[in-house]
């Protein structure tokens, strides 16, 4: 029983520490607070890669956060966040990159992988209708039935 209590006091110690680091800002209105936590989570942290501000608990993470924060209040419109933070630390910061000719590749490898697949799947489907519609002569098959009797009558 003490196991399970001590269980649920972590997880609940974990739980409010996970939402405690956005929730600490306080803001105006909630307006603010919807577009600092969808910015957040727009936004990647440049030391976990694999995480949003929202989620990482780095240090730039943190500051990152901070920043958005003062921009937020300041009343800086989304495109003009996003832009001060993608000039600041590159287009790496953002979740779903820019279509732009240096991400062209990005964005088009994708598609031509798909038209590739449906492309290679149309054409070994019609390959093996082939294969399965050959038929094998009358002839040929006598041909094959002698050299089978041949070998069974040699053993």
């Amino acid at each position: 029983m003490a196991y399970k209590i001590a269980c649920l006091c972590l997880l609940l110690f974990f739980v409010t520490t996970s939402s405690a680091e956005i929730a600490g800002f306080p803001f105006e209105s909630e307006a603010q607070e919807q577009r600092f936590r969808e910015l957040s989570a727009e936004l990647r942290c440049l030391v976990c890669q694999n995480q949003s501000l929202a989620d990482s608990n780095a240090g730039l993470a943190q500051d990152l956060r901070s920043e958005l924060y003062q921009q937020v209040l300041g009343g800086n419109s989304n495109n003009q966040i996003i832009n001060f933070m993608t000039d600041r630390y590159g287009d790496f910061i953002l979740y779903k990159p820019r279509f732009a000719t240096k991400t062209l590749l990005l964005w088009l490898t994708p598609i031509l992988l798909f038209i590739v697949g449906i492309f290679c799947l149309i054409r070994f489907s019609k390959f093996r209708n082939q294969r399965q519609q050959t038929q094998v002569s009358e002839e040929d098959l006598q041909k094959i039935r002698a050299l089978l009797q041949a070998e069974e009558e040699k053993r």
